[in-house]
């Protein structure tokens, strides 16, 4: 049983710098060779359309499998047990809804953006602005959480249980995302999200294995050693976190309801479906992504119960990360100090390329359609809006690290499931009209964008999640009206409500003729290669 002073580093600090800089300084050559064909808009944005469904599937995996993945999903199944998990396959089971109503049809119908299929049938202007605004509230949300989780991660790691010095860390990994985006584009950036892909998936694999050998590879004896040290065999059973009352059950639905339907909204995974050449690769991608997540996610079962069995929910509660912390400190107990550093790294290149995906996503959504489709009107000079794209990657770094700061401390996993809410409640309804409803408006597809983003930031504002409590956002405060920690299950009704309720009362209607050629083109892909090549 591992026992630790809560300012304490598990391990040797040098040794974990040692290992994080070995793994920056691979990434970083592999980055400047990626880099070396980035001149057009499709090579920074959409690396070219050069990469394979298998290597795309990895790079998707790789952009998904997040610090929240990692570290917060292990975290909450070691302290709620069955309840934690619930967060795993609520982020598997979604990707079924991206394969069977999304991926292909994206593909066939945009260049580099969502706003692209929104716009395709749509006033530009309105629609666009609209997509971008929703795309770079999605990008903050997640990118806040991957910062919290690096903060929190080397803060264990090094011993650095104050503020300032977490802030330092903070703004060390943003500071290394904005030279990733800066350099390699897409290209370098689908390079370290396949890496960091494979090492992911390597690791807990080792881990699993390693935690089930010493249980004799027998599941039950593993969940006999979690309820004694936990002392309860509640951590088997559902409703530690999500059954204390109906409001609790209720938050859980609404969690289930922005899990599922955010990810095939979120805005950089859906850009790199425009990484292949043909819809059939889109296809293809994600059924190698689902298979590689599906099986880390089984992975995290096995460690977050080996985190409860083998460390204790006090011990990781206690530690600098809190519920973060689980992961690494199982890597700990397994394997000391080296195990420790290795997967740490790992954790840390997670951060990395997650938040590397992110940051390209938000800079390409405001470059192209804000500076090149609205400002310019479609007319930017060549090369122009590549170097506004770079001027806002630097921007968007700023704003996270302050943003992360802000945010360190609070549990990962949490802060993604409501980008996930947002993007759900922002995106998905007006994705399913656009793709669907042949009588779908401009004015439907704001009402629906604008209302479903400002229903679930409003939400959020006024839940328990940001007062009213010990563990919220700010403490002392007390404004906590709206009584669940998760607004999706008002916030996404709502937005679909309103793209249907705008359209109704919209007199004018959309091209027929670009209606149709939207249709044509997103079911067989006919004219998208077309498009692809401006």
């Amino acid at each position: 049983m591992l026992h630790l002073e809560t300012s304490a580093s598990p391990g040797d600090p040098w040794l974990n710098i040692a290992i994080f800089g070995a793994f920056v300084a691979i990434t970083l050559i592999i980055v400047f060779r990626a880099s070396r064909n980035n001149k057009t808009a499709a090579d920074y944005y959409a690396a070219g359309r050069s990469f394979t469904g298998g290597q795309n599937g990895s790079a998707i995996a790789g952009d998904y499998l997040s610090a929240a993945s990692f570290l917060g999903i292990v975290g909450a199944i070691a302290i709620t047990g069955y309840d934690g998990f619930l967060y795993s396959i609520g982020f598997l089971v979604a990707w079924l809804v991206a394969l069977l109503l999304v991926a292909e049809l994206l593909r066939n119908t945009g260049r580099y953006t969502m706003a692209d299929v929104l716009s395709f049938r749509l006033k530009q202007r309105p629609v666009r602005i609209a997509a971008a605004i929703t795309t770079l509230a999605v990008c903050f949300f997640y990118l806040l959480a991957q910062m919290a989780g690096a903060g929190g991660l080397v803060s264990l790691l090094l011993g650095i249980s104050d503020g300032v010095g977490q802030a330092v860390v903070i703004t060390v990994v943003g500071a290394l995302m904005i030279l990733y985006v800066l350099i390699g584009g897409m290209k370098g950036t689908t390079w370290v999200q396949i890496i960091k892909a494979v090492l992911l998936i390597a690791g807990a694999g080792v881990m699993t294995v390693w935690v089930l050998a010493l249980h004799g590879f027998n599941l039950s004896t593993l969940l006999e050693h979690a309820v004694a040290t936990a002392g309860t065999p509640a951590i088997l059973e559902p409703g530690l976190k999500y059954g204390v009352s109906d409001i609790s059950k209720l938050d859980f639905l609404s969690l289930g309801l922005a899990l599922v339907l955010g990810t095939a909204a979120l805005p950089h995974v859906l850009m790199r479906f425009y990484t292949v050449p043909t819809a059939k690769e889109a296809r293809k991608s994600v059924v190698w992504a689902i298979w590689l997540i599906g099986i880390f996610y089984v992975f995290t079962l096995v460690l977050g119960y080996g985190a409860a069995a083998l460390i204790g929910a006090d011990v990781i509660a206690a530690a600098p990360g809190g519920a973060n912390s689980a992961a690494p400190l199982l890597a700990f107990e397994l394997g000391g100090p080296i195990l420790l550093g290795l997967i740490s790294a790992i954790a840390f290149a997670t951060i990395l390329a997650v938040v590397a995906g992110l940051t390209i996503t938000a800079a390409a959504s405001f470059a192209h359609d804000i500076y090149a489709s609205v400002i310019k009107k479609g007319k930017a000079e060549p090369g122009s809006e590549v170097k506004v794209a770079r001027r806002t990657v630097v921007v968007i770094g700023i704003v996270a690290i302050i943003g992360g700061i802000g945010a360190n401390g609070q549990n990962v996993a949490f802060l993604v499931a409501l980008a996930f809410a947002i993007a759900a409640s922002a995106n998905l309804p007006t994705i399913l009209y656009s793709l669907f409803w042949k009588r779908f408006t401009t004015r439907g597809a704001v009402w629906s964008m604008y209302g479903g983003l400002v229903s679930a930031i409003v939400l959020i504002i006024f839940s328990p999640v940001v007062s009213g409590n010990e563990t919220a956002m700010i403490k002392g405060a007390d404004f906590d009206i709206f009584p669940l920690s998760n607004p999706g299950i008002v916030s996404i009704p709502l937005a679909f409500f309103l793209g249907w309720l705008g359209t109704v009362l919209d007199k004018n209607l959309e091209s027929p003729e670009k209606q149709a050629e939207m249709e044509v083109r997103s079911l067989t892909g006919v004219g998208a290669e077309k498009a692809t090549e401006h």
